[in-house]
């Protein structure tokens, strides 16, 4: 690998920390952003949906721009929109203020991670495409772990308004770092690409009705609402369930997100190790999944356990095996569509997820308000084996897949 591939993928690991921390300020501030407008638990669910709208949007929209124009210009609107509106955060004066720059703070993250896995995808082997997407993607529990002693310590010494403009004022500085940086052209890394039969991209239609990807497509919607349920509701459930401070959750929730960033690169490494150790790609990839989905049983004991450290461990645990999933499972998406079409499939599988968030979320706030939080932790110990045996049944093989390919328009001159 040449030295400029791991710059960029560097550069990378940065955004989708920045794509986290930016995220996850507001759960944490909530606990006072809701005091001081008087904020109901619905109402925060609304907001939360009004980033997942966009964020569903951008998605898909991101990820096929991305196919089109390559990873730096996507992944440089995507870090430019959401910084400015994370910056628009800390001027808001009501509800209605909180949903409208939420709603643009997803158009622009919904972009970050289809960026990210066609930036990978387009400089790295086979071989190494997991580790690569694993340090890709761990930038976001890098985030997540900063979020709450960061987010705690800013609001403490200058008000929880500079804990979303400060992180807002650092995405500006990152796009300018980013676009400054030269770009390896797209020939140049030919041979990390999965061998495709012709150069020209496949239609949205035919990515969209392959049931390979409606498999990858249903799989995230099963799965998202639970990591939704973590960003958005655990400092509140740490706060109000289990009587810890706003000072402490601080101290409390970086643990699960450190498990998270430490697994979304060991998985990657470990599932790269297995196919160098001739496992082949099919049985490396749902090997790691497997064991995530195994591990993901234990969060059905959260509520249960006496003490808030046996339930950070147990939120570890959860987050530990999503690392490992996630990781392989995006990795296992450029596998099978590799250059053509790959941050076409991660937009609409995200989309997929945000869909399902925008459904739940509503009713996780109703959930809490009128019971506990009990089903919801029963239901987060259940869905990872079910998108298990989803994969399982309906993707026998993981392997390199041929798409349909648009047909070039016919030169009217030649006609002539």
């Amino acid at each position: 690998m040449k030295k400029a591939n791991w710059i960029i993928l560097f550069l990378v690991f940065i955004a989708t920390g920045l794509n986290f921390l930016d995220r996850q300020v507001l759960s944490i501030t909530i606990i006072k952003i809701q005091k001081e407008f008087n904020l109901s638990d619905v109402q925060y669910g609304m907001i939360n949906t009004s980033f997942l709208i966009s964020y569903a949007l951008m998605f898909t929209v991101g990820g096929r721009l991305t196919d089109k124009w390559g990873g730096k210009i996507g992944l440089a609107l995507s870090v430019g929109v959401w910084s400015v509106a994370s910056g628009l955060h800390g001027l808001m004066t009501s509800f209605y203020h909180l949903v409208a720059f939420r709603f643009l703070l997803g158009l622009g993250e919904g972009g970050c991670f289809p960026a990210a896995a066609k930036t990978v995808n387009e400089l790295f082997a086979k071989k190494d495409r997991a580790f690569a997407n694993g340090i890709a993607i761990g930038g976001s529990a890098l985030g997540a772990v900063l979020a709450p002693p960061l987010t705690i310590l800013i609001s403490n010494e200058y008000g929880w308004r500079w804990a979303f403009i400060i992180p807002g004022i650092i995405g500006v500085v990152w796009v300018l770092a980013w676009v400054s940086m030269p770009w390896k052209r797209k020939q140049e890394a030919k041979e990390a690409a999965v061998p495709q039969a012709v150069s020209s991209k496949p239609s949205f239609w035919s990515v969209l009705t392959n049931p390979k990807a409606l498999v990858f497509i249903a799989i995230r919607f099963l799965l998202d609402p639970v990591f939704y349920f973590i960003m958005f509701w655990i400092p509140k459930y740490l706060n109000e369930e289990r009587g810890v401070s706003f000072d402490e959750v601080g101290k409390l929730l970086w643990i699960p997100f450190l498990a998270l960033g430490l697994s979304n690169m060991l998985g990657g490494w470990i599932s790269d190790r297995l196919v160098r150790s001739n496992w082949g790609v099919n049985k490396a990839r749902k090997m790691v999944m497997g064991v995530a989905a195994a591990l993901t049983v234990s969060a059905m004991m959260v509520e249960s356990v006496s003490t808030v450290h046996m339930a950070i461990f147990l939120m570890s645990v959860l987050l530990f095996a999503h690392g490992f999933w996630i990781t392989n499972y995006i990795t296992a998406i450029s596998d099978v569509f590799g250059d053509m079409a790959t941050s076409t499939v991660v937009g609409l599988s995200g989309t997929a997820g945000a869909i399902a968030g925008i459904i739940i979320n509503p009713l996780i706030g109703i959930v809490v308000q009128k019971y506990s939080y009990d089903p919801l932790w029963i239901v987060c110990g259940l869905m990872y084996p079910l998108a298990f045996v989803l994969l399982m049944l309906c993707i026998p093989r993981i392997e390199p897949l041929l798409l349909k390919q648009k047909q070039p328009k016919p030169d009217a001159r030649a006609v002539a």
